[in-house]
């Protein structure tokens, strides 16, 4: 097969099938083993040049016809391979973007994964920095129960020993009075007919103890408020030739009648109603455990005996909670401060509704004048024989004792004093006949009653009267003008102390 080309010249075809024809030749001449080139003038005179390839696979030439059909095929080909190469094109041109893409990507990458390394880190080092925080509360609320636990067992083992005396000495009454019922009493009621009221000497009995008070029971005819003058804490007396007043004098042995069964007791408060009204009587008791953040739970105990054994009759849930350990019973009602304001509240006990609120102007609350122990003790509440008072400071007495007397109805202040007694700086107060007194500390075995303002002249002193803190934290202490005793809430404890007033 032949093929001619002539430089600077054409054939008639077009220049894509030049371009098909040359690519032919290149192909074709890739499997001929020889080819040859000759050039001669024509007949007008020009070169003309002139290839001879041999067909690896015809063995003679094709017609013109079939030339022209492989020109087309080939012609077909190249389109086809145009088509592929611009596919082809068109992929490279997406993998290109993609590449873009992804190389913007990593660029970013580093700087969002930083952060978020940052984050997290910072994440970590708050619950690191909380779990730590937690740590030391949990381990100091452990120390605390260890030492509540040390406290517990020692007041275990003193209870087992009074538990023990107890026994000892209600066996010995049992054994008296079997002998009196066979008749070998003394004439114990002619004696006491002939002895003036109040007399130590109506029999040789020891009557301050409890063994003399079941053998009272069993023979006396004379009301014990003619034989006694003082009964042992925690057991209501008369208040016959105890209703005048005077200025405290002596406080006396706390009795505990009463121990808290969980650490919700560790602080609290509990009362009778010296004013009591029915369907309430001089026995009946109320207890508030006051650890907690929502306080809403008043214990009531008809009788001094299911009070002492931790059975209570009635449980009261306040409409809202009450704060610290300043609450009071008077009139049948239970005064206190609503949480975390400075607002006082009248709830009536029987009808279990509130019948009043006021607030105190002015008075600090949740912690800006508390007691010495704190507590939020800021507002405190107290009763004595002229009524109901409220015992706060405010920022205007610069952390002084304000004392105001207060409506038992409506809980309007009616009179105001202000001490010269730095709130803080005591650890507790009672009223006792209109003169405030305080406590000197909540923990010392040995504190004092070391102050009293009398409201009636306006003037304080100083006082050292002897005050026990047995159980070393005294959260509670106030005045039952009725029983003329101190009830106190001390470490779990609730306790009473006998007190003597001088006569006026």
């Amino acid at each position: 097969m032949r093929f001619f080309c002539a430089r600077c010249c054409s054939f008639g075809l077009e220049m894509p099938a030049v371009q098909l024809l040359l690519l032919a030749c290149l192909v074709w001449d890739v499997g001929a083993r020889t080819a040859q080139l000759r050039k001669a003038n024509d007949q007008s005179g020009r070169c003309q040049y002139t290839f001879s390839v041999a067909s690896p696979n015809e063995s003679s030439c094709p017609e013109q016809s079939q030339a022209m059909s492989v020109i087309h095929n080939l012609q077909r080909d190249s389109s086809t391979q145009r088509l592929d190469l611009e596919a082809t094109k068109a992929r490279l041109s997406s993998l290109e973007s993609l590449l873009h893409q992804l190389t913007l990507d990593q660029a970013a990458r580093p700087q969002e994964t930083q952060e978020g390394l940052q984050r997290e880190l910072g994440t970590l080092r708050r619950e690191r920095d909380q779990l730590e925080t937690q740590t030391r509360e949990l381990e100091t609320a452990y120390s605390n129960l260890l030492r509540d636990k040390s406290v517990l067992e020692e007041e275990k083992k003193r209870l087992r020993q009074e538990n023990e005396n107890l026994a000892r000495r209600l066996e010995s009454s049992s054994q008296e009075v079997a002998r009196l019922r066979r008749g070998q009493c003394p004439q114990t009621r002619d004696t006491a007919r002939a002895v003036p009221p109040g007399s130590r000497e109506v029999s040789t009995w020891n009557l301050d103890t409890l063994a003399f008070q079941e053998l009272k029971s069993e023979l006396t005819e004379v009301p014990a408020s003619r034989i006694l003058k003082e009964s042992p804490s925690g057991y209501l007396r008369s208040g016959e030739g105890d209703t005048g007043c005077g200025e405290l004098v002596w406080v006396g042995e706390p009795l505990t009648l009463r121990t808290a069964e969980t650490i919700t007791g560790k602080y609290g408060v509990w009362m009778r109603d010296p004013k009591p009204t029915y369907p309430y009587t001089q026995e009946t008791t109320w207890r508030i455990d006051t650890v907690g953040t929502d306080v809403r739970q008043v214990f009531e105990y008809d009788l001094i005996s299911q009070f002492m054994q931790g059975y209570p009759s009635k449980v009261h849930i306040l409409p809202r909670p009450l704060e610290s350990t300043g609450a009071v019973v008077y009139s049948g009602s239970l005064y206190f401060q609503g949480a975390e304001s400075r607002t006082v509240i009248r709830y009536e006990l029987n009808t279990e509704t509130v019948k009043a609120e006021k607030e105190i102007p002015g008075a600090g609350y949740h912690g800006q004048f508390p007691y010495s122990w704190g507590g939020y003790t800021d507002i405190d509440l107290a009763v004595d024989e002229a009524g109901l008072w409220v015992i706060y400071s405010t920022d205007e007495a610069k952390g002084a004792i304000v004392l105001s007397k207060l409506n038992p109805e409506n809980l309007e202040l009616e009179q105001t004093w202000e001490t010269n007694i730095r709130k803080q700086s005591v650890a507790n107060a009672f009223i006792i006949c209109g003169t405030l007194y305080t406590v000197s500390s909540y923990t010392s075995a040995d504190a004092t009653v070391n102050f009293a303002y009398d409201t009636g002249t306006g003037i304080s002193k100083t006082l050292t009267i002897p005050f026990k803190n047995r159980y070393k934290y005294s959260s509670m202490i106030d005045y039952n003008p009725l029983e003329k005793k101190l009830f106190a809430w001390d470490n779990l404890n609730m306790v009473t102390y006998d007190i003597k007033l001088s006569k006026m």
